[in-house]
């Protein structure tokens, strides 16, 4: 080789090494230095504990994504996490819905808000701003109204009341030697509680072979439980189904009952929703009136979550994982996953891999799987049944995610 030619040949490798460090240069530039998820919850007012434990679920996701590398896909991008109050009415959420997108311009997507009628408020402002939104919120309206940015990660009222019902049969069946055939619906007036009253008023009691004979709605927070204990009292129904949201409420109902000759198992009580078995209800009311209680909710720690709920317990203190902590950990690993697909911190490229994602069977929600339908709904999605045992609401169903056994409470 000639000196002229040795020398090009030179010159070609220092220059395509040169701009080899220029584009990656320039590709770490256009990398963000973190990407920003939002958390609207409730962090005050009466509603503050459940925002409080969707806040530690979420921290301790974007804590265990970060130390596994971050988003892989923008170059180990870290996920930071931005909580914003949702307060403790509709009119407070939406208000905070609209300052989060007004000033959190950057975010990519977020979750939220607690009660269904926090998120129906919510989601009505974030899919004008094209601004993704992860629910485990329950009621069906959600995600009926044609929304192309809310994703519902739980099952929805109607599917759960749907899954919930045989089981509740089958289980009184087999453990009392006989069917029940009268319910009583007991309900405050917020949007997932009316959405399982109405599922069940509307086919499910009948397809179930239920009479209702008693059907009463109430407006949180509860000022006196006396008339509606009065109702239970004297129809005497074989079932209750027990559907407040705010624990002060299902305080003053379990209490009432109780006095009134109805509690410790007199009429077996069915909840649906976490209000029954959040740690603060042990605060005040005693483990005996709570024994054998039974709700179902569309999450809550189960098999295979021991090592994320013994971490719950050492870090905040908290007795046991409700669907609050593990749903919101479980999101924050969508929105990850979602980073990772959309290859940029792009919330309607985030959306749209939402939309296409098929991840397979989910780790961190009861069955189905990591996918959406076109409402948005996660396809599959199962739900839990937990149950109150010495002082602590334990996951009875479905059986291959159950901690404990069930049975049915002794009239």
């Amino acid at each position: 080789m000639s000196g002229n030619t040795a020398t090009k040949v030179t010159r070609r490798t220092l220059l395509a090494g040169a701009s080899s460090v220029l584009i990656a240069s320039a590709v770490r530039a256009q990398q963000p230095s973190e990407v920003k998820v939002g958390l609207l919850v409730p962090i005050s007012g009466m509603y503050a504990r459940p925002g409080a434990v969707m806040r530690h679920g979420a921290e301790m996701a974007i804590d265990h994504i970060n130390a596994q590398g971050g988003i892989k896909a923008l170059g180990g991008t870290k996920m930071k996490l931005v909580v914003l109050d949702s307060g403790d009415s509709t009119e407070k959420a939406k208000n905070a819905a609209q300052r989060m997108v007004a000033q959190e311009t950057d975010l990519v997507a977020a979750s939220g808000a607690y009660l269904s009628s926090f998120t129906l408020a919510v989601t009505e402002v974030t899919e004008r701003a094209n601004l993704p939104v992860l629910t485990l919120s329950y009621s069906d309206l959600i995600t009926d109204r044609g929304f192309k940015y809310v994703f519902q990660t739980s099952a929805t009222a109607g599917s759960q009341a749907r899954q919930a019902l045989p089981q509740i049969v089958k289980l009184a069946e087999s453990a009392s030697g006989k069917r029940p055939k009268t319910v009583a619906i007991l309900t405050d007036n917020t949007a997932a509680s009316i959405a399982s009253a109405k599922s069940m008023r509307e086919g499910l009691l009948a397809e179930n072979q239920f009479q209702l004979i008693v059907d009463e709605t109430f407006t949180p927070p509860l000022a006196d439980a006396t008339p509606l204990v009065q109702k239970i009292r004297s129809a005497k129904p074989d079932l209750l189904f027990f559907l407040p949201t705010v624990i002060s409420d299902a305080k003053l109902l379990l209490e009432k009952m109780n006095e009134f000759g109805l509690g410790q198992g007199k009429v077996p009580t069915i909840s649906f929703g976490i209000a029954i078995a959040e740690p603060d209800m042990l605060q005040t009311v005693g483990p005996e009136l709570l024994q054998g209680v039974l709700t179902c909710v569309a999450s809550w720690g189960a098999k295979g979550h021991e090592a994320l709920i013994a971490e719950l317990k050492a870090r905040y203190k908290e007795p046991w994982m409700t669907q609050n902590a593990i749903s919101t950990y479980g999101d924050m690993w969508v929105i990850k996953d979602a980073l990772e697909k959309a290859g940029k911190a792009d919330r309607v490229a985030v959306a749209d891999a939402l939309r296409s994602m098929d991840a397979g069977p989910s780790k961190y929600y009861p069955l189905g799987e990591i996918k959406f339908d076109e409402k948005g709904r996660r396809v599959g999605a199962g739900m839990t049944i937990v149950q109150w045992q010495s002082g602590i609401p334990v996951t009875v169903f479905p059986p291959q995610l159950a901690l404990a056994q069930p049975f049915w409470p002794k009239s």
